[in-house]
């Protein structure tokens, strides 16, 4: 049980440092909250899931950007410079949140 809220305190940290800036620009509550929630499951899969024989950081962000690919879909339509800031941040964050679940033994 420790295990599992642990998981969902690192993707909790996540989410807040990725909706922090979605705040500032005033985007709406269904885009805070699908980007939340969506870290709050990552939380949870990253540390519990290897793929390609990744650990830690590596597979943290192959996940949460491959995870992330129907979302960039979806906002390219209507707002392309969206799409790199995206990626970025999935990328950083899922690399934190693998390396914290492979630090805290996840």
């Amino acid at each position: 049980m420790n295990e599992i809220l642990l998981a969902l305190l690192i993707g909790c940290v996540a989410g807040i440092i990725d909706i922090t800036p979605m705040i500032k620009q005033r985007l709406g509550v269904f885009a805070i909250g699908s980007a939340f929630t969506q870290w709050l499951v990552l939380g949870l899969l990253i540390p519990n899931t290897t793929l390609f024989g990744l650990s830690g950081w590596a597979n943290g962000m192959t996940i949460a950007v491959l995870t992330t690919l129907p979302i960039i879909i979806l906002v390219a339509e209507t707002d392309k410079k969206a799409v790199p800031i995206i990626i970025s941040m999935s990328a950083i964050l899922g690399s934190a949140v693998g390396a914290a679940g492979n630090y805290f033994g996840l």
